[in-house]
């Protein structure tokens, strides 16, 4: 995450934090999804495909949707690392861009059983056991680490390990894969502080109702760099088990196997780690805390 979701919007060339996904997760292990490809792309064309609305592709996010997942808030511009995902996976599947229609999807709402307003769904939505109950995963298209920011003036802005937030009062947003992390990777003495929204996540640290908070690491970058430019990205740790994301699709969705093909083959021909070096290289860089 697990975005999943903020609330702040800023001008079109000021890059904002999602938190959701944020690195958003739930608080079960990453595991398979269980919709590794077995079909050819050949057998996934427009024509034989069975989508929401025949001869186009519905995709999903949340909104806002912010950098460095969309730019200006605007999925269907192509701009950012998931709006381009999306829209790899469609050109894969012979869908061309004018054939791609966006609609919103609430982080929290998309993992829900039942029937999908959407083909599929790209909102940093970390693959776990216990949403595949309920809904589909694709292959994954990414792998976060999880980030520890704390403000620049605060005593843990120099910690060098994990264990320098053994007594610190961590926030975390609910559900998340961040909160899973920091309950098995630091286990802090006092129980992180979780909140309902990103955005009470990022309010909390600004107040200095915690010492610290722990979001995937896109979002503490862009976090640092425009909500909370007082706060620093102290370092990263990988999340238990992984935190792998994937394209959300309705449980038993015909497309799953298409969409997971669509990016087994964006990864072999080297598209898909192109445009992950294009949009997320620049905010992988936080040293490592052991």
């Amino acid at each position: 995450m697990s975005r999943s979701r903020i609330a702040f919007l800023l001008p079109a060339l000021v890059a904002v934090a999602l938190f959701a996904g944020c690195g958003g997760d739930d608080d079960d292990e990453s595991g398979d999804s269980g919709s590794e490809a077995t079909v050819s792309l050949e057998d996934c064309t427009p024509d034989q495909l069975e989508t929401l609305d025949p001869g186009r592709l519905t995709v999903a996010t949340d909104k806002p949707a912010f950098p460095p997942y969309f730019v200006d808030d605007d999925p269907t511009n192509g701009e950012g690392f998931e709006s381009a995902v999306a829209y790899a996976i469609a050109d894969q599947l012979g869908f061309a861009k004018g054939d791609v229609n966006w609609v919103v999807e609430a982080f929290n709402s998309s993992y829900a059983p039942g029937p999908k307003d959407f083909d599929f769904d790209v909102n940093q939505i970390s693959i776990t056991p216990k949403r595949a109950e309920a809904v589909d995963f694709s292959a994954p298209y990414y792998v976060a680490e999880q980030a520890i920011v704390a403000l620049k003036d605060s005593d843990l802005a120099d910690a060098t390990s994990l264990a320098d937030f053994a007594d610190a009062t961590i926030g975390v947003q609910i559900g998340t894969t961040s909160q899973e992390a920091v309950d098995a990777s630091i286990a802090p003495s006092t129980p992180p502080k979780v909140f309902d929204t990103s955005n009470d996540v990022v309010t909390a640290l600004k107040n200095e109702q915690v010492d610290a908070v722990v979001v995937d690491v896109p979002t503490a970058y862009f976090l640092t760099a425009v909500q909370v430019p007082e706060g620093k990205t102290v370092g990263q740790f990988p999340a238990p088990g992984g935190d792998e994301w994937g394209a959300l699709l309705e449980k038993d969705s015909p497309l799953t196997a298409c969409v997971s093909a669509a990016i087994e083959e964006l990864n072999e021909s080297g598209d898909l780690p192109a445009i992950e070096k294009r949009w997320m290289s620049d905010v992988t860089n936080a040293p490592v805390l052991e």
